[in-house]
């Protein structure tokens, strides 16, 4: 996606909700996908690292510009801002590791696991990846992607800090859908 459009939709959609927008983003894992998208599967990290890091300026600031290896944007005026301060979260999508904590730490406001194994194990190494850039670990938040809510899961994941799950719901036909919220609809 183009740095520039993108931090403008982004800001844009932040606008709408009245400042609810969080931004979920991943690396990805299809290489063949990427490779028709001219995106060099080795290069993918350091390329969604400088976009983020160029659409934060274009959030941030007055007039931004970013010179990278990927990304080249002549200083500028970008509007709308958003309304969140500094910006709309930022979760990053991924595995555990200290690859993905890395990114987190360096312009990341969250941690969007798959699913919820290993988490508990994995907040250490997050932790210490964050500390290391100076960053308080309490400001980061970490929300489950496609969890199936149940008493005892919520009350773990509550156990150990997370405060917010992204339910899984069935790609299905409405009658379908409306069943599996009305199951869920006990946790919300």
């Amino acid at each position: 996606r183009d740095p520039i459009v993108l931090a403008k939709e982004v800001a844009t959609l932040d606008l709408l909700s009245g400042g609810r927008f969080v931004f979920g983003i991943g690396f990805g894992w299809n290489r063949e996908e990427m490779a028709g998208h001219g995106v060099v599967y080795a290069e993918r990290r350091a390329l969604v690292r400088e976009k983020m890091l160029a659409m934060r300026g274009l959030w941030t600031r007055e007039r931004a510009g970013y010179l990278g290896q990927w990304v080249e944007i002549e200083e500028s005026w970008s509007w709308p801002k958003p309304v969140q301060r500094p910006h709309p979260p930022v979760l990053l999508g991924g595995a555990a590791g200290p690859k993905l904590f890395a990114h987190i730490a360096e312009y990341g406001d969250g941690w969007m696991p798959i699913g919820g194994a290993g988490i508990a194990a994995s907040l250490p190494a997050l932790r210490a990846a964050l500390e290391a850039r100076g960053r308080d670990p309490g400001s980061v938040r970490v929300v489950p992607f496609g969890t199936v809510p149940s008493p005892g899961k919520l009350e773990y994941y509550a156990s150990i800090g997370v405060r917010e799950v992204v339910v899984r719901i069935p790609s299905a036909s409405r009658d379908e859908v409306l069943v599996a919220l009305d199951e869920i609809s006990p946790y919300l």
